[in-house]
């Protein structure tokens, strides 16, 4: 049958046309399918907002069938469209309980690193920046931040990379200014969470540059896992309370506050209503004055804490009891003894207020004897105890306190005033120019124009008091800028 010369060309010019417009519409089908998608998950979070459920992970809602890829090869300019991915921000799979305190937003992130009750999401921490390990459960999180310190000191402050009262000198040097500039406090922090058949699991490991081995060595912060109410690893010590510390942007905080990273297994025992009790086995060593050539401290036992814990809207109360064994003892061949004794101390630390901007108060009080070695300005001084003439162990008391007062001035700008002061008993077996009192206050301001970064200047002053009597104080301007890996 003889087709029409008319008809052949017509077909074609109708046919290149017919098979782009295919083309368009496989092209518009994807494009449409891949906006929908994104308006759900947008939905979604709108909706979890709305509903007071923001620090909870939303689910995402489950995707459509991929559309296949349109692709004409035969064609010339035909569109090839892949099928639209969907990515999640946030480990959606997990079930993670928000923490029932106030969101906050301290300088050095600090409460963002501890340890919590049933693996909880710490104030503010929304998850983002999580991603799944293709082929498993767990969900990575790389975090942490860069951080630049520039200090002006009136005088000799000891420490130059950071404000630590009891290393003020008394004597010698105090009118020369100094200043100092550093990075050391910049941190890299890895963490990952997993459910699994016996509760959900979190790890983390973090470092900063304050270690030894030149100006920038690495140090190991944490380095941890919990799975459902049982930690173990290295990190913070149980008998500290991180909500409690005030916003400061000097990197060693309060003298009086107990300050310590250690190895420690720790079980929580949640108690519903916001209620727990913490019990934890810890390792410290004893941190002893000597008189003997051939005496040393000797760990016979874990460091035992307890503690009570109460959170809820209007912040936490906690209250901590520490539990030592103090132990010395001399070499095979020598007279100089051994002997050991208890030790203890009882801390009592809080938070009031925060949330939406609001202000809020942090404070807390402790006392003992042979406990310096957990606080912040006694720590690594050798003050835990002494040992007198007739080999026999003097365990020292300390007591002091805290308190910390945020104000926001505006969304952007809040400042917090700090004030601490701490003891160690009066002992004519100490050298004249051991500690026996330090002074510590702090006032700033800071402005936070957006999540990711944050600026902010400090006016510090410390004040040490030796056994002698004699003192010496110092005061420090601090400026700070911090850029944030995830946030």
């Amino acid at each position: 049958m003889r087709i029409p010369t008319r008809s052949i060309c017509l077909a074609a010019v109708l046919l290149p046309g017919a098979v782009a417009a295919q083309t368009r519409d496989a092209s518009q089908d994807a494009e449409i399918q891949r906006l929908r998608q994104t308006v759900d998950l947008l939905t979604a979070r709108i909706q979890a907002l709305e509903t007071g459920q923001a620090s909870a992970t939303p689910v995402a809602p489950a995707p459509a069938p991929a559309q296949p890829t349109t692709a004409v090869a035969a064609t010339p300019g035909a569109v090839v469209v892949p099928a639209a991915p969907l990515v999640a921000a946030t480990p959606a799979s997990l079930q993670v309980p928000p923490s029932p305190l106030p969101a906050r937003e301290p300088f050095d992130e600090d409460d963002q690193a501890s340890a919590r009750v049933d693996n909880e999401v710490p104030p503010g921490d929304e998850l983002d920046g999580f991603f799944l390990i293709p082929g498993t459960g767990t969900w990575l999180r790389l975090g942490g931040y860069a951080k630049l310190d520039a200090m002006f000191d009136s005088g000799d402050a000891g420490d130059s990379d950071q404000f630590i009262t009891s290393e003020i000198p008394v004597d010698g040097g105090r009118d020369s200014t100094r200043f100092n500039m550093h990075a050391r406090q910049t941190r890299l922090t890895l963490e990952g969470r997993r459910d699994t058949g016996a509760g959900q699991l979190r790890f983390l490991i973090q470092n900063d540059f304050f270690g030894s081995g030149g100006s920038y060595g690495y140090r190991l912060r944490h380095a941890w896992g919990q799975l459902g109410n049982t930690y173990v690893g290295f990190g913070w010590s149980a008998f500290m309370d991180l909500d409690s510390g005030p916003d400061t942007l000097d990197f060693a905080g309060p003298g009086a506050s107990p300050s310590a990273r250690l190895a420690s297994i720790r079980q929580y025992f949640p108690l519903g209503g916001g209620n727990q009790i913490i019990l934890a086995a810890e390792h410290r060593a004893p941190e002893l004055q000597f008189g003997g050539a051939t005496q040393r401290s000797r760990t016979a036992a874990p460091n035992l804490v307890l503690a009570a814990r109460h959170e809820a809207g209007w912040g936490s109360l906690q209250a901590s009891g520490l539990l030592r064994y103090l132990a010395y003892d001399s070499a095979q061949d020598s007279n100089e003894g051994s002997d050991s004794a208890m030790a203890g101390g009882v801390a009592l630390t809080g938070t009031w207020g925060g949330g939406d901007n609001g202000d809020y108060f942090v404070f807390g009080a402790l006392g003992g004897q042979g406990i310096a070695a957990f606080l912040g300005d006694l720590g690594g001084l050798n003050l835990d105890g002494v040992v007198d003439p007739q080999g026999e162990l003097q365990v020292m008391q300390q007591y002091g306190g805290w308190v910390g007062y945020t104000h926001h001035w505006t969304q952007r700008w809040r400042s917090t005033v700090t004030y601490s002061r701490l003891y160690l008993e009066r002992d004519t077996l100490l050298d004249p120019t051991t500690f026996r009192r330090s002074d510590y206050a702090a006032a700033n301001v800071i402005w936070q124009p957006a999540p990711s970064w944050s600026w902010g200047a400090e006016l510090l002053y410390g004040k040490l008091q030796e056994q002698s009597g004699a003192s010496g104080d110092v005061f420090r301007l601090q400026t700070a800028i911090k850029y944030d890996f995830v946030k």
